[in-house]
């Protein structure tokens, strides 16, 4: 007899979301960390009184989060306290020039129409036209099976608005933009959300075009840190006999003569058996590293090599002693959608960093909503901007000191006047740190690339090809990265192993 009906390698919130559901069907279910908190990219750490995100920074498409909490009968919004934002972002042009957006559709068109009067509309009509999606049942398509092509036709068939949608599948981030909005300042101001997903915009699928709308329907920040998400997924599924160990690392997957998932061994020996194995961690690592390749088809093996990883990211938190002069939770600090593209192609996949003045991203000042996360007079400053896992002719460890100096000199002259001088604190990231921490290779958020290429069924299945009893969550595995979509992986992988494992 097995110690567990289902051990999950990773308390990020896919792992915890598929953990605390099958809690709740009866499976007796053991969640392994190997750090000391909850979360993975959606967690909470404090340095000197300041509460620091790791990587996510805001809530958006609560209907998709909280389709989680009501398989755990209750809600997101009774189990988090969420703080609204609005305006949703604020945009910061390369010439100085700043744009607001309000929650209201109506009030952000307004916005727009004294830019561009031909975007106003143009806006008008994305946004009905993504409304229709989402009124259609859309989001039902993230929370759908993608093991293979029959899945997804099943989907299709099932939720109409998907053939109507189907151009937005094989149109880029790029393209839909392009569709609308015919002012390059409109464009700049909806173009950085592609990376939300992690590419440019001429590589992010066009499907992904929703995402500014989405944020229109309220965009969320939990009182007391991100972290706040993971720990409320960890509490339901503890009141329903879910344990959690943290300090944990997962070493080996115990693979049986029939390729059957038979449960774990811990880095220091600890051998769990289990009936079923979920992995919420990088699908190479798991299947390279965990599983070992000699578990593994020889067409499954070039299979798992041949994804490219998602972009990574040098990432920032300063705490800082003023208010500084921002307009919102977020803010996009731009280029043009070109600039972009030619960033990803010209310099990301070459390992160059940008300098300063080529940099763009997003700003992150989550005391707006919760001024609690840092001490009184005090706030947090968030930096996400761009840097390659493999530097040039450089290396992170030696590098990050000259880049953040460089990067806050220049900001503190063009976008937040002397916030050099207000800097109490600071910690970076780089994606080497991300690495080490997360044990994520190359330090990737998305885990790998979400181009067309890499979408659906043309993913990592949430039910393993190769190995049984062997289930995938996070961002790996379909539909990809991001705070819903990791959890919406979560949902369909406890309702594939209540469909085969009748145990």
């Amino acid at each position: 007899m097995s110690d567990y009906d289902v051990v999950v390698i990773g308390a990020g919130l896919g792992g915890l979301t598929a953990g605390s559901i099958l809690s709740k069907r009866g499976k007796k279910v053991l969640v392994l960390e190997q750090s000391d908190r909850v979360g993975g990219c959606c967690s909470t750490y404090e340095v000197d009184g300041y509460k620091f995100d790791i990587g996510a920074s805001v809530v958006e498409i609560t209907d998709m989060i909280d389709r989680a909490f009501q398989e755990l009968g209750t809600s997101f919004f009774d189990e988090v306290d969420l703080i609204q934002c609005d305006p949703i972002y604020g945009v910061i042009l390369p010439d100085g020039e700043r744009l607001v957006y309000p929650t209201s559709v109506e009030e952000t068109a307004e916005v727009i129409g004294k830019i561009s009067p031909e975007d106003k509309e143009g806006f008008l009509r994305y946004s009905a036209k993504f409304e229709e999606f989402l009124s259609g049942g859309g989001l039902d398509f993230f929370l759908s099976p993608m093991n293979n092509l029959t899945d997804m036709l099943k989907t299709f068939i099932k939720i109409p608005t998907l053939l109507k949608f189907a151009p937005f599948f094989v149109m880029t981030y790029y393209d839909v933009i392009r569709k609308y909005f015919k002012d390059e300042r409109i464009r700049q101001s909806l173009a950085y959300q592609s990376f939300y997903c992690g590419h440019s915009p001429e590589q992010a699928v066009g499907v992904f075009g929703i995402i500014p709308y989405t944020e229109h329907k309220g965009i969320y920040y939990p009182r007391g840190g991100m972290i706040e998400i993971p720990k409320a997924l960890q509490r339901c599924g503890e009141k329903f006999g879910m344990e959690l160990h943290l300090n944990s690392e997962v070493k080996e997957v115990i693979i049986g003569a029939d390729r059957k998932a038979n449960g774990v061994i811990l880095a220091d020996g600890t051998k769990i058996t289990s009936d079923i194995v979920i992995s919420n961690i990088n699908a190479r690592k798991l299947y390279l590293d965990m599983v070992g390749e000699e578990n593994l088809t020889r067409m499954a093996r070039k299979g798992i090599k041949s994804y490219n990883l998602s972009k990574s990211t040098p990432y920032i938190c300063l705490g800082v002693d003023y208010e500084p002069p921002l307009d919102a939770h977020h803010t996009l600090y731009t280029k043009p959608m070109d600039f972009m593209n030619e960033f990803w192609w010209e310099k990301y996949r070459h390992g160059i960093a940008p300098t300063p003045e080529e940099q763009f991203g997003l700003i992150c000042w989550p005391t707006k909503a919760d001024p609690s996360l840092a001490p009184e007079g005090h706030h947090i400053i968030a930096l996400d901007f761009q840097g390659p896992y493999n530097l040039k002719g450089n290396d992170w460890d030696t590098f990050k000191e000259e880049f953040s100096e460089k990067l806050i000199d220049y900001l503190s002259v063009e976008v937040m006047p002397g916030l050099k001088d207000h800097v109490k604190t600071m910690v970076m990231s780089t994606p080497k740190d991300f690495e080490r921490k997360l044990l994520n290779p190359g330090g990737a958020f998305y885990c790998f690339q979400q181009d067309i290429s890499a979408q659906t069924v043309f993913r990592p299945a949430s039910k393993s090809k190769s190995i049984k009893n062997l289930y995938l969550t996070g961002a790996s595995t379909h539909p990809g990265g991001g705070v819903p979509t990791v959890m919406a992986s979560g949902i369909v992988a406890s309702n594939l192993i209540r469909k085969y494992e009748n145990k």
